[in-house]
Protein backbone atom coordinates (compact mmCIF):
# COMPACT_ATOMS: atom_id res chain seq x y z
CA UNK A 1 0.00 0.00 0.00
CA UNK A 2 1.41 3.94 -0.88
CA UNK A 3 1.79 5.83 1.64
CA UNK A 4 -0.22 9.07 1.55
CA UNK A 5 1.09 12.62 1.43
CA UNK A 6 1.32 13.25 5.36
CA UNK A 7 3.08 9.88 6.07
CA UNK A 8 5.67 9.93 3.36
CA UNK A 9 6.12 13.80 4.74
CA UNK A 10 6.19 12.13 8.18
CA UNK A 11 8.78 9.71 7.10
CA UNK A 12 11.39 12.02 6.07
CA UNK A 13 11.16 13.76 8.77
CA UNK A 14 12.01 11.29 10.86
CA UNK A 15 14.63 10.00 8.75
CA UNK A 16 15.90 13.70 9.00
CA UNK A 17 15.89 13.80 12.79
CA UNK A 18 17.75 10.94 12.54
CA UNK A 19 20.72 11.69 10.57
CA UNK A 20 21.02 15.02 12.70
CA UNK A 21 21.03 12.79 15.88
CA UNK A 22 23.65 10.99 14.32
CA UNK A 23 25.56 13.97 13.57
CA UNK A 24 25.55 15.67 16.58
CA UNK A 25 26.22 11.98 18.43
CA UNK A 26 29.57 11.96 15.92
CA UNK A 27 30.35 15.34 17.51
CA UNK A 28 29.74 14.52 20.91
CA UNK A 29 31.77 11.08 21.17
CA UNK A 30 34.71 12.40 18.94
CA UNK A 31 37.45 11.54 19.55
CA UNK A 32 37.42 7.85 20.92
CA UNK A 33 40.57 6.62 20.14
CA UNK A 34 43.70 7.58 18.52
CA UNK A 35 43.79 10.29 15.59
CA UNK A 36 46.06 9.70 12.51
CA UNK A 37 48.36 12.50 11.65
CA UNK A 38 49.48 12.49 7.74
CA UNK A 39 52.82 14.70 6.94
CA UNK A 40 53.99 14.35 3.39
CA UNK A 41 57.52 15.34 4.29
CA UNK A 42 60.54 13.40 5.95
CA UNK A 43 60.75 13.31 9.22
CA UNK A 44 62.88 16.41 10.89
CA UNK A 45 61.85 18.20 7.71
CA UNK A 46 60.28 21.48 8.50
CA UNK A 47 56.70 20.22 7.45
CA UNK A 48 57.65 17.84 9.78
CA UNK A 49 58.36 20.38 12.56
CA UNK A 50 54.92 21.88 11.93
CA UNK A 51 52.78 18.62 11.78
CA UNK A 52 54.32 17.32 15.05
CA UNK A 53 54.27 20.56 17.02
CA UNK A 54 50.27 20.66 16.49
CA UNK A 55 49.72 17.08 16.28
CA UNK A 56 51.06 17.16 20.31
CA UNK A 57 48.79 19.70 20.85
CA UNK A 58 46.02 18.55 19.18
CA UNK A 59 46.47 15.38 21.73
CA UNK A 60 46.31 17.13 24.31
CA UNK A 61 43.16 19.01 23.64
CA UNK A 62 41.30 15.99 22.46
CA UNK A 63 42.41 13.37 25.22
CA UNK A 64 43.56 10.95 22.34
CA UNK A 65 47.48 10.10 20.96
CA UNK A 66 47.70 11.94 17.80
CA UNK A 67 50.04 9.95 15.97
CA UNK A 68 52.39 11.27 13.13
CA UNK A 69 52.97 9.08 10.39
CA UNK A 70 55.63 10.40 7.71
CA UNK A 71 54.84 9.16 4.01
CA UNK A 72 57.33 10.67 1.53
CA UNK A 73 57.26 10.40 -1.78
CA UNK A 74 55.87 13.02 -5.16
CA UNK A 75 56.07 16.12 -3.59
CA UNK A 76 53.62 15.25 -0.78
CA UNK A 77 51.21 13.28 -3.37
CA UNK A 78 51.79 9.70 -1.82
CA UNK A 79 50.55 11.16 2.00
CA UNK A 80 48.11 13.37 0.42
CA UNK A 81 46.49 10.43 -2.12
CA UNK A 82 45.97 8.74 1.33
CA UNK A 83 44.48 11.03 2.90
CA UNK A 84 41.88 11.10 0.07
CA UNK A 85 40.91 7.56 0.13
CA UNK A 86 40.80 7.04 4.25
CA UNK A 87 37.57 6.43 5.95
CA UNK A 88 35.81 10.06 6.78
CA UNK A 89 35.30 9.60 10.69
CA UNK A 90 37.81 12.67 11.38
CA UNK A 91 40.20 10.26 13.01
CA UNK A 92 42.98 10.62 9.63
CA UNK A 93 43.66 13.96 9.30
CA UNK A 94 45.90 15.90 7.12
CA UNK A 95 48.05 19.24 8.28
CA UNK A 96 49.66 20.33 5.47
CA UNK A 97 50.86 23.19 3.20
CA UNK A 98 47.91 23.12 1.41
CA UNK A 99 49.40 25.92 -1.23
CA UNK A 100 51.68 23.27 -2.64
CA UNK A 101 49.96 19.86 -1.84
CA UNK A 102 46.27 20.97 -2.74
CA UNK A 103 46.40 24.07 -4.79
CA UNK A 104 49.43 23.89 -6.63
CA UNK A 105 49.66 20.00 -7.47
CA UNK A 106 47.06 19.99 -10.54
CA UNK A 107 49.07 22.13 -12.36
CA UNK A 108 52.89 20.12 -11.91
CA UNK A 109 51.39 16.65 -12.43
CA UNK A 110 49.62 15.43 -16.00
CA UNK A 111 47.35 13.21 -13.49
CA UNK A 112 46.63 13.17 -9.89
CA UNK A 113 44.95 10.11 -8.02
CA UNK A 114 42.78 12.89 -5.98
CA UNK A 115 40.38 16.13 -6.65
CA UNK A 116 41.82 18.88 -4.63
CA UNK A 117 38.22 20.04 -3.72
CA UNK A 118 35.88 16.70 -4.09
CA UNK A 119 37.91 14.80 -2.06
CA UNK A 120 39.32 16.44 1.05
CA UNK A 121 36.46 18.32 3.67
CA UNK A 122 38.29 21.83 4.39
CA UNK A 123 39.06 22.15 8.71
CA UNK A 124 40.87 25.39 8.88
CA UNK A 125 43.79 27.46 7.87
CA UNK A 126 46.60 27.94 10.69
CA UNK A 127 49.51 29.62 9.53
CA UNK A 128 51.66 31.28 6.41
CA UNK A 129 55.02 31.68 5.41
CA UNK A 130 57.33 32.67 2.74
CA UNK A 131 59.70 30.88 1.11
CA UNK A 132 63.45 32.57 0.71
CA UNK A 133 66.36 32.89 -1.63
CA UNK A 134 69.71 31.59 0.39
CA UNK A 135 73.28 31.16 -0.47
CA UNK A 136 76.49 30.33 1.36
CA UNK A 137 77.42 32.24 4.12
CA UNK A 138 80.84 32.41 3.46
CA UNK A 139 80.35 33.27 -0.05
CA UNK A 140 80.92 36.71 -1.25
CA UNK A 141 77.07 37.40 -2.77
CA UNK A 142 75.43 39.68 -0.06
CA UNK A 143 72.58 40.57 -1.99
CA UNK A 144 69.97 39.69 -4.81
CA UNK A 145 72.08 41.80 -6.77
CA UNK A 146 75.07 39.85 -6.41
CA UNK A 147 73.45 36.72 -6.87
CA UNK A 148 72.00 37.97 -10.44
CA UNK A 149 75.52 39.45 -11.48
CA UNK A 150 77.51 36.33 -10.48
CA UNK A 151 74.82 33.79 -12.21
CA UNK A 152 75.20 35.80 -15.85
CA UNK A 153 78.59 35.79 -15.75
CA UNK A 154 78.03 32.52 -16.54
CA UNK A 155 75.01 31.73 -18.39
CA UNK A 156 73.62 28.24 -18.35
CA UNK A 157 76.36 26.81 -15.66
CA UNK A 158 74.38 28.24 -12.77
CA UNK A 159 71.99 25.55 -10.49
CA UNK A 160 69.63 26.47 -7.33
CA UNK A 161 68.16 23.69 -5.25
CA UNK A 162 64.54 23.69 -4.30
CA UNK A 163 62.96 20.64 -1.92
CA UNK A 164 59.29 21.21 -2.73
CA UNK A 165 56.78 22.87 -5.68
CA UNK A 166 56.65 26.16 -3.90
CA UNK A 167 60.28 26.27 -3.55
CA UNK A 168 60.43 25.07 -7.33
CA UNK A 169 57.92 28.21 -8.34
CA UNK A 170 59.77 30.66 -6.15
CA UNK A 171 63.38 29.70 -8.16
CA UNK A 172 61.46 29.63 -10.69
CA UNK A 173 59.90 32.70 -10.78
CA UNK A 174 62.79 34.60 -10.11
CA UNK A 175 64.59 33.00 -13.18
CA UNK A 176 61.81 34.48 -15.42
CA UNK A 177 61.52 37.82 -13.77
CA UNK A 178 65.89 38.01 -13.37
CA UNK A 179 66.36 36.44 -16.55
CA UNK A 180 68.69 33.67 -15.51
CA UNK A 181 69.70 30.33 -17.14
CA UNK A 182 70.03 28.57 -14.38
CA UNK A 183 69.07 24.61 -14.03
CA UNK A 184 66.66 23.26 -11.48
CA UNK A 185 68.08 20.21 -8.42
CA UNK A 186 65.29 19.14 -6.86
CA UNK A 187 65.65 17.50 -3.39
CA UNK A 188 64.23 15.23 -1.44
CA UNK A 189 65.89 15.97 1.63
CA UNK A 190 66.27 19.36 1.98
CA UNK A 191 69.94 19.11 4.38
CA UNK A 192 71.27 17.37 1.33
CA UNK A 193 70.28 20.55 -0.76
CA UNK A 194 72.28 22.40 2.21
CA UNK A 195 75.32 20.33 1.93
CA UNK A 196 75.43 20.66 -2.08
CA UNK A 197 75.42 24.30 -1.77
CA UNK A 198 78.19 24.50 0.76
CA UNK A 199 80.35 22.65 -1.85
CA UNK A 200 79.80 24.45 -4.69
CA UNK A 201 77.64 22.21 -6.09
CA UNK A 202 74.90 24.93 -6.39
CA UNK A 203 74.40 28.49 -6.42
CA UNK A 204 71.50 29.41 -4.29
CA UNK A 205 68.29 27.85 -2.46
CA UNK A 206 64.92 28.60 -2.88
CA UNK A 207 63.57 27.24 1.12
CA UNK A 208 60.86 26.93 2.84
CA UNK A 209 61.43 30.37 5.51
CA UNK A 210 61.06 27.37 8.42
CA UNK A 211 63.94 25.27 7.40
CA UNK A 212 66.21 28.18 5.63
CA UNK A 213 65.90 30.45 8.98
CA UNK A 214 67.05 27.53 11.49
CA UNK A 215 69.91 27.18 9.12
CA UNK A 216 70.65 30.73 8.83
CA UNK A 217 73.86 32.28 10.32
CA UNK A 218 71.03 34.56 12.45
CA UNK A 219 70.43 30.75 14.21
CA UNK A 220 74.45 29.70 13.79
CA UNK A 221 74.22 28.05 10.69
CA UNK A 222 75.87 28.49 7.54
CA UNK A 223 73.14 30.29 4.93
CA UNK A 224 72.70 34.01 4.36
CA UNK A 225 69.33 34.54 3.55
CA UNK A 226 69.12 37.29 0.55
CA UNK A 227 65.38 37.94 -0.02
CA UNK A 228 61.82 36.34 0.94
CA UNK A 229 59.09 35.59 -1.81
CA UNK A 230 56.38 36.88 0.44
CA UNK A 231 54.60 40.24 -0.19
CA UNK A 232 54.89 41.30 3.09
CA UNK A 233 57.94 40.49 5.56
CA UNK A 234 57.44 38.12 7.99
CA UNK A 235 57.80 38.62 11.78
CA UNK A 236 60.75 36.93 11.76
CA UNK A 237 62.53 38.05 9.06
CA UNK A 238 62.05 42.15 9.58
CA UNK A 239 65.65 42.88 7.74
CA UNK A 240 65.34 40.55 5.30
CA UNK A 241 63.61 42.46 1.93
CA UNK A 242 61.02 40.92 0.05
CA UNK A 243 61.63 40.26 -3.65
CA UNK A 244 59.02 42.87 -4.29
CA UNK A 245 60.91 45.29 -2.27
CA UNK A 246 63.82 44.94 -4.17
CA UNK A 247 62.22 45.76 -7.43
CA UNK A 248 60.15 42.54 -8.63
CA UNK A 249 56.81 43.95 -8.79
CA UNK A 250 54.18 41.71 -8.40
CA UNK A 251 56.41 38.69 -7.22
CA UNK A 252 54.07 37.07 -4.16
CA UNK A 253 54.67 33.23 -3.29
CA UNK A 254 53.44 33.10 0.15
CA UNK A 255 52.60 29.53 0.98
CA UNK A 256 49.74 28.70 3.73
CA UNK A 257 48.98 25.53 5.74
CA UNK A 258 45.71 24.21 6.76
CA UNK A 259 44.09 20.95 7.80
CA UNK A 260 42.51 19.10 5.64
CA UNK A 261 39.83 15.42 6.22
CA UNK A 262 38.64 13.12 3.85
CA UNK A 263 35.07 14.58 2.23
CA UNK A 264 32.51 13.02 4.20
CA UNK A 265 33.88 13.39 7.74
CA UNK A 266 31.14 14.67 9.81
CA UNK A 267 30.51 18.57 9.68
CA UNK A 268 30.22 18.59 13.85
CA UNK A 269 33.32 16.16 13.67
CA UNK A 270 34.75 19.18 11.53
CA UNK A 271 33.73 22.31 13.74
CA UNK A 272 35.36 20.82 16.73
CA UNK A 273 39.00 20.16 15.05
CA UNK A 274 38.13 23.54 13.46
CA UNK A 275 37.58 24.59 17.04
CA UNK A 276 40.50 22.91 18.86
CA UNK A 277 42.86 24.05 15.93
CA UNK A 278 41.81 27.69 16.16
CA UNK A 279 42.57 26.86 19.91
CA UNK A 280 45.84 25.87 19.69
CA UNK A 281 47.07 28.78 17.08
CA UNK A 282 45.72 31.38 19.97
CA UNK A 283 47.83 30.71 22.79
CA UNK A 284 51.43 32.24 23.55
CA UNK A 285 52.99 28.95 22.96
CA UNK A 286 51.73 28.73 18.88
CA UNK A 287 52.76 32.34 18.86
CA UNK A 288 56.36 31.63 19.55
CA UNK A 289 56.52 28.64 17.56
CA UNK A 290 55.39 30.19 14.55
CA UNK A 291 57.26 33.27 14.85
CA UNK A 292 60.10 30.78 15.91
CA UNK A 293 60.15 28.85 12.61
CA UNK A 294 59.12 32.24 10.30
CA UNK A 295 55.96 31.60 10.15
CA UNK A 296 52.58 34.49 10.46
CA UNK A 297 49.65 32.95 11.86
CA UNK A 298 46.56 32.50 10.25
CA UNK A 299 43.38 31.44 11.70
CA UNK A 300 40.41 30.63 9.90
CA UNK A 301 37.11 28.34 9.06
CA UNK A 302 36.12 25.83 7.13
CA UNK A 303 34.67 28.40 4.75
CA UNK A 304 37.44 30.50 4.21
CA UNK A 305 40.00 28.02 3.83
CA UNK A 306 37.38 26.44 0.76
CA UNK A 307 37.58 29.42 -0.92
CA UNK A 308 41.35 30.06 -0.25
CA UNK A 309 41.62 26.71 -1.79
CA UNK A 310 39.56 27.38 -4.73
CA UNK A 311 40.67 30.59 -5.21
CA UNK A 312 44.35 29.62 -4.84
CA UNK A 313 43.77 26.51 -7.43
CA UNK A 314 43.53 29.16 -10.23
CA UNK A 315 46.40 31.88 -8.45
CA UNK A 316 49.06 29.08 -8.14
CA UNK A 317 48.25 27.42 -11.85
CA UNK A 318 49.00 30.99 -13.12
CA UNK A 319 52.44 31.15 -11.16
CA UNK A 320 53.03 27.87 -12.64
CA UNK A 321 52.59 28.88 -16.25
CA UNK A 322 54.44 32.34 -15.80
CA UNK A 323 57.09 30.55 -14.27
CA UNK A 324 57.04 27.33 -17.35
CA UNK A 325 57.21 25.05 -14.97
CA UNK A 326 56.19 21.36 -17.38
CA UNK A 327 53.72 19.31 -15.91
CA UNK A 328 55.36 15.59 -14.71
Amino acid sequence: MTPTFPMRALCAASAFVCALAAHVAAGQQYPAREIHSICNFPAGSGADVIVRFYSDRLSRLAGRPVIVENRVGAQGIIATEAVAHSRPDGYTIMITPASATLATAPHIFKTLPFDPIRDFAAVTTIARLPFVIAVDASSPVRSVADLIEQLKKRPGEGAYGAASSSGQISGELFKEMAHLQTTYIPYIQSMQGVTDLLLGQTDFLAYDATFAFQQSTARGGRLRILAQTSARRTAALPDVPTMAELGYTGFDVTPWWGVVVPAGTPRAVIDRLAAWFNEIGATEDARQFLLNGAFDPFPGTPESMTALLKSDIDRWGQYVRLAKIPAQ
